[in-house]
C-alpha cells in the first residue's frame, strides 16, 4: 500500500490564504497560521541559511541533494521551511523545474514508529525505480525518535533513497545518533532578532491575512511584545492576537501596553532540563561566578529557577564551585554553599531561592583561587602515570604484632615533640620528594598561606 492510497504520510501543502479563508486556511485559524510565509521572500530571519547559494535555499529551489537537520529554538521557522519544501516539490507555488519531480512525505516523531518509517522507505524505493521520482522525508521533533527508529533511517539516507529534512529544538549532538548526524548537514536556525519580530508584528497588523488594519499597535506595546517573544515568531503573533482580541469590541482601536499585559502575564524561558540549554545556562552561571559578576550570576540563577530547574542541582554546583574556584582564598565559601544546600533540602521552594541567591552572591564576590583543584588534579595525574612509590617505612602502620620487625613506624618523629609543631621528616614516596602540588595564590585569605606554605616546606624538607 502506497502513501497515495491511504494519505497517512502526505504533508499538507501550504497555499496562500486570507481572512476570507480561501485555499484551505479558515479565518478562524490562529494568526500565526494565517501569517505563515508562502514564499521564501516572506521568511523573516535566517539570512545565513536562505541567502542565494546557501544549502537550504538550494534545497527549497530544487537544486540540493543533501539530507539536513534543522536545529533551533521554537518559533524560528523550521516547520515553515518544511512547508515551503512541500510547496516547491508540488510545483504549485511556482515552476521550479526538477523540484517538481520530488515527492514530499511528513512524519511526526510523536506519532510515528519504525513501521511507518519502513512504509515510507518502501514507497520511496518504488517511486525511484518506477517513476524516477525522489522522496523528501520531513520528520518533525526528530529528537523524540528512539535510537532504533533513528537507525532505521540510516540506509535510506546514506543511499539517498530519501532526502531527510528533520527538525528539532534540541542540540543534535545530544539527541541524534552519530551515524545519522554524520550523514546529514546540520543547519542551525537562530532566534529571531528584535527587528525580525518587529517586522512580523507590523506585517500581521496590516496584512489582510492578519488583522487587516482593524487595530493599530502602539510603539511601546510593540516593544513589550518584542521583549516577551524571546525571539519566537509564533509566541509574538499569538500574543498580538490575544491583545487584539482584548480591544476588539471596545471603544479602543489601538493595542497599548495594558492590553498586552492583560493578554500575556509572563515571558517564556527557553530552557530544557535534559538538553543543551540546561548545560549552556549552568555553564554561564558558573562562569559568571568565577568571573566575579554577581549580577549575571543572579540572572542565570533566576532563569533556572523560573524554568523549573531542580534547586538541588543548583546547590550541588555551588558546592563544587566553592572548592574549585575559591578554595582557601575564602574558607567560608564552602560553608555558605553547604548551608544553602541544607536550606534547599529542609525548606524547599520558593523560600530556598533566598539561600541560593545568598550563596551565589557570596561566591561571586569572594576572592578566587584554583589552587585546590590544580593541586589535586596534578597529584591524581602523577598517580595515574605510575608515580606512586612505596610508603616510607617510618610512616607505615606500626600497631599490629610484628610491625616493628618489618621496620614499620621505626624512626617516626612525632611533630608535637618539637616546640614549633613542625620538624624535618620525609612524608612523600622517594619518587615524589620535592614535588609541589598546592601553590597558594595571594588572593584573599590564601595570601597568608602563600607566605606560610613555603616556610612549612623548608622546615619539613630540612632546607636551610
Amino acid at each position: 500500500m502506497t502513501s497515495e492510497a491511504d494519505g497517512l504520510f502526505e504533508l499538507g501543502e501550504p497555499a496562500p490564504a486570507s481572512p476570507a479563508g480561501e485555499a484551505g486556511v479558515p479565518a478562524t485559524a490562529p494568526l500565526a497560521v494565517r501569517m505563515r510565509p508562502r514564499t521564501l521572500d516572506e521568511v523573516v530571519g535566517q539570512a545565513h541559511l536562505l541567502r542565494p547559494g546557501a544549502p537550504l535555499r538550494r534545497l527549497v529551489e530544487g537544486g540540493a541533494a543533501a539530507s539536513v537537520l534543522l536545529y533551533g529554538p521554537p518559533g524560528t521557522g523550521k516547520t515553515t521551511i518544511a512547508r515551503l519544501l512541500a510547496a516547491s516539490g508540488s510545483g504549485r507555488e511556482r515552476d521550479i523545474g526538477a523540484a517538481g519531480s520530488r515527492h514530499f512525505v511528513a512524519l511526526s516523531a510523536l506519532s510515528s514508529g519504525v513501521k511507518e518509517l519502513r512504509a515510507v522507505i518502501d514507497d520511496a524505493r518504488r517511486r525511484r525505480d518506477r517513476l524516477d521520482q525522489q522522496t523528501v522525508l520531513f520528520i518533525d521533533e526528530v529528537h523524540r525518535f528512539s535510537k532504533t527508529q533513528q537507525d532505521a533511517l540510516l540506509g535510506a539516507v546514506e543511499d539517498r533513497l530519501v532526502l531527510l529534512v528533520a527538525a528539532t529544538t534540541e542540540n543534535p549532538s545530544f539527541s541524534v545518533v552519530s551515524p545519522l548526524l554524520s550523514r546529514s548537514l546540520v543547519l542551525q536556525l537562530q532566534s529571531l532578532t528584535d527587528d525580525d519580530v518587529r517586522a512580523l508584528l507590523r506585517r500581521a497588523v496590516a496584512d489582510p491575512r492578519g488583522l487587516g488594519g482593524a487595530v493599530s499597535l502602539a510603539p511601546d506595546a510593540e516593544d513589550a511584545l518584542v521583549r516577551l517573544s524571546g525571539g519566537d515568531a509564533r509566541r509574538a503573533l499569538t500574543a498580538l492576537e490575544a491583545a487584539a482580541d482584548g480591544v476588539t469590541g471596545t471603544d479602543a482601536s489601538e493595542i497599548d501596553v495594558p492590553a498586552v499585559e492583560r493578554a500575556v502575564t509572563e515571558a517564556t524561558v527557553r530552557y530544557d532540563r535534559q538538553g543543551d540549554q540546561h548545560y549552556d545556562v549552568i555553564s554561564a552561571f558558573i562562569k559568571s561566578i568565577r568571573g566575579s559578576d554577581p549580577d549575571a550570576a543572579l540572572h542565570y540563577l533566576a532563569r533556572m529557577l523560573v524554568a523549573g530547574e531542580d534547586p538541588r542541582f543548583v546547590a550541588r554546583r555551588l558546592m563544587v564551585h566553592a572548592s574549585e574556584d575559591i578554595g582557601l582564598a575564602d574558607p567560608t565559601a564552602l560553608q555558605a554553599a553547604v548551608a544553602a544546600a541544607q536550606v534547599v533540602q529542609l525548606v524547599g521552594l520558593p523560600e530556598c531561592r533566598l539561600a541560593l541567591a545568598q550563596a551565589t552572591v557570596h561566591l561571586a564576590t569572594a576572592p578566587k583561587s584554583n589552587a585546590v583543584i590544580s593541586g589535586i588534579d596534578e597529584a591524581m595525574a602523577d598517580v595515574r602515570a605510575g608515580a606512586a612509590g612505596a610508603v616510607p617505612p617510618h610512616l607505615r602502620d606500626g600497631h599490629y604484632a610484628g610491625a616493628q620487625k618489618l621496620g614499620n613506624a621505626v624512626g617516626y618523629r612525632y611533630p608535637h615533640s618539637s616546640p614549633d609543631g613542625v620538624l624535618a621528616q620525609q612524608y612523600p614516596p622517594d619518587a615524589l620528594v620535592g614535588r609541589d602540588y598546592y601553590r597558594p595564590t595571594t588572593h584573599g585569605a590564601e595570601r597568608v598561606l602563600a607566605d606560610r606554605v613555603p616556610k612549612l616546606r623548608r622546615a619539613v624538607r630540612g632546607d636551610s
